[in-house]
This record gives structure tokens, C-alpha cells and sequence, in this order.
């Protein structure tokens, strides 16, 4: 659809292949849509994401599955409630924190509510909960810290674990649409999920430069999930959520 014309896309019964590429359609998509600006926010939003949710929930899930402190079993199951709880329910708390933080229309405003899940938490105390402890018992023999054994043992043997949580989050933060919608409201700093409606007329629609711009949004993500495919399977299986 992107290397066809406007009227091949609409026409009835469709037209499967292009008579003549139309490979115009690319460089339309730049006079339509500010697009490397919006893939360099939209980079800057998932990387942002990833970094905060590899860190902070491979903190919290092992501190769910090898520390031991007053009201863990409590504190976790208020950490899963998160998600029973439907995204729209906390909109408007989280758009009147990043306004008061001076946030809207920033990467920041655009990445903070993303950089913890309690479903990459629950995934990381799963998978520390079936290391064997041997390991922290050794590292507490040669004097390590609790910190030191985390950061310097645990987490490196992490893998698997950290690049299924990776893929998913970079998936999630990619194509989130509602809060960058919500959040930023200038079209060169929101996010490529927003900025592909913008060939999306009141009356007409410009299907094939949509389908390119698409088709140059989708590519890093497609390239980075056969990059990663195999850890992800590793991750997920080793994590006790294969089924």
C-alpha cells in the first residue's frame, strides 16, 4: 500500500500489487509530518522507559524474592492490584502531576509514568526466585553487601529476564498512543503513534502516505524483536510465565 497510488488503495476489489511504485510516498511522509522529530522523541521516550523499567524493577523484584522485611507479601499484592486497575482510571492524577512539574509537551512528561510496571517487576521476582541461592550465599562469604551481590551477581546474570522485559517495554512505550496524545499537543513533540493520524483527513485520506510513514515507524521495532526474539523466549520460560 505504500508504494501504491491513492486511487489503487481504495479500489474495489483491491489491487494487491502496484502497477508503478509510487516511492514519492516516502518523501511525502516528511512534507506531511515533522517524522524525525517525532522518531527522535519517540526514541528518546522508549529508551527512557526501558533504562528506568530494567533498573527499577530489577530492584523490586529482587527485593521481593530474596529480602525479607515487614509487609513484603502485602506490599507485592498492592504492586499486582496496579494491574487490575484500568489505565484511564489514573489519567487525570498523572496529567495534573506532570503539569505541575512544568512537564506537558516534553520527553519527560511523555516518558515518566513509563518507567516502572508491575508486570516487569512480577517478571524479574519470578526469575530471581529460581536462581539458585548459592550464589548470594557465596558472595556474603567473600564480604559482599547486599547491594554488591545484587548489582555485581545477580543482575548481570539477569539475561534473559532484562531482555524480555526490554522488548515488551520498548513494544508498550513504541506504540503508546492515549498518554502522549493526552500530554503533548505540538506535532514536532509528541510521538510517531500520533503523528501517523496526521494524514488522516476529515473527509479524505492520504493511504498511502500513511502506509509509509507506518511502514519507516515499524522498522526499528521489527528489527529489534529479531534481534532479540530468542532472549525473550529464554526470558519469559525461565521467568515461570511459559505456557
Amino acid at each position: 500500500m505504500s508504494l501504491s497510488t491513492q486511487a489503487e488503495v481504495t479500489s474495489v476489489p483491491p489491487t494487491w500489487a502496484p502497477a508503478e511504485p509510487q516511492w514519492g510516498n516516502y518523501p511525502a511522509v516528511f512534507e506531511q509530518v515533522p517524522f524525525w522529530n517525532q522518531f527522535l522523541n519517540t526514541a528518546a521516550v522508549t529508551g527512557a522507559r526501558v533504562i528506568g523499567q530494567l533498573l527499577l524493577c530489577a530492584l523490586a523484584g529482587y527485593a521481593f524474592a530474596r529480602m525479607e522485611f515487614r509487609g513484603k507479601n502485602l506490599l507485592f499484592a498492592l504492586v499486582l492490584s496496579i494491574l487490575m486497575v484500568p489505565y484511564q482510571i489514573y489519567l487525570i492524577p498523572q496529567y495534573d502531576i506532570i503539569q505541575e512539574l512544568g512537564w506537558l509537551n516534553t520527553v519527560a512528561g511523555i516518558a515518566a509514568p513509563g518507567i516502572f510496571s508491575a508486570f516487569g517487576t512480577f517478571l524479574m521476582r519470578q526469575h530471581y526466585l529460581g536462581m539458585p541461592r548459592s550464589l548470594e550465599e557465596a558472595a556474603r562469604l567473600d564480604g559482599a553487601s547486599p547491594w554488591q551481590t545484587f548489582w555485581r551477581i545477580m543482575f548481570p546474570l539477569s539475561g534473559p529476564a532484562l531482555s524480555a522485559v526490554a522488548i515488551l517495554t520498548a513494544l508498550a512505550s513504541w506504540n503508546d498512543l492515549m498518554w502522549p496524545l493526552i500530554v503533548a499537543t505540538y506535532d514536532d513533540r509528541t510521538t510517531l503513534a500520533v503523528g501517523l493520524s496526521t494524514p488522516q483527513g476529515q473527509f479524505t485520506t492520504d493511504y498511502p502516505v500513511m502506509m509509509a510513514a507506518a511502514f519507516m515507524a515499524i522498522s526499528p521495532l521489527m528489527i529489534l524483536f529479531i534481534v532479540l526474539q530468542r532472549r525473550v523466549v529464554e526470558g519469559l520460560a525461565h521467568s515461570g510465565m511459559k505456557g
